[in-house]
C-alpha cells in the first residue's frame, strides 16, 4: 500500500478587541511560504455530501477600498481560468472574462500584467 502524503496550509487571524481582523498571516511550507502577511482572503470549499459550497471571506480593517477592487477583479479573472481548467469550457470562460473586462471598466481599474486576459 502506498504511503499517503499530507500537506498543510495554516492561516492565522489576529483580531482587535472587537474581533475585527487586524492581520492575516499564512504559511504553506510545501509551497515555500512562511508567515506571509495578507490584507484579505477568500477561501471556498465544496461539500460533496450537501452539494453546496461554503466560504470564508475576511479582510483587515486597514484594507484600502481601491486594493479591494483590484483584489476582486483579479479573483474573478482567476476564477474564469480555474473554471476553464476544470471544465475545458472555453465559451463560458470567455463569457466570464468579458464580465471581468466590464467589471474593470466600470471600476476604472487600470489594466496591467496582473490582470491579463487568460484568452491570449
Amino acid at each position: 500500500m502506498a504511503k499517503k502524503n499530507r500537506s498543510e496550509i495554516k492561516i492565522g487571524i489576529e483580531l482587535d478587541e472587537n474581533r475585527v481582523p487586524e492581520n492575516i498571516v499564512w504559511s504553506a511550507p510545501d509551497g515555500g511560504v512562511d508567515s506571509a502577511v495578507s490584507k484579505a482572503m477568500m477561501v471556498s470549499m465544496w461539500d460533496s455530501v450537501e452539494k453546496e459550497s461554503f466560504r470564508i471571506d475576511l479582510w483587515t480593517k486597514d484594507m484600502p477600498v481601491d486594493e479591494m477592487r483590484v483584489f476582486f477583479h483579479q479573483t474573478l479573472v482567476s476564477m474564469a481560468d480555474t473554471y476553464h481548467r476544470a471544465t475545458n469550457d472555453e465559451k463560458m470562460r470567455d463569457t466570464m472574462l468579458d464580465f471581468c473586462d466590464y467589471f474593470a471598466e466600470k471600476l476604472e481599474l487600470k489594466k496591467d500584467d496582473s490582470q491579463k486576459d487568460t484568452r491570449e
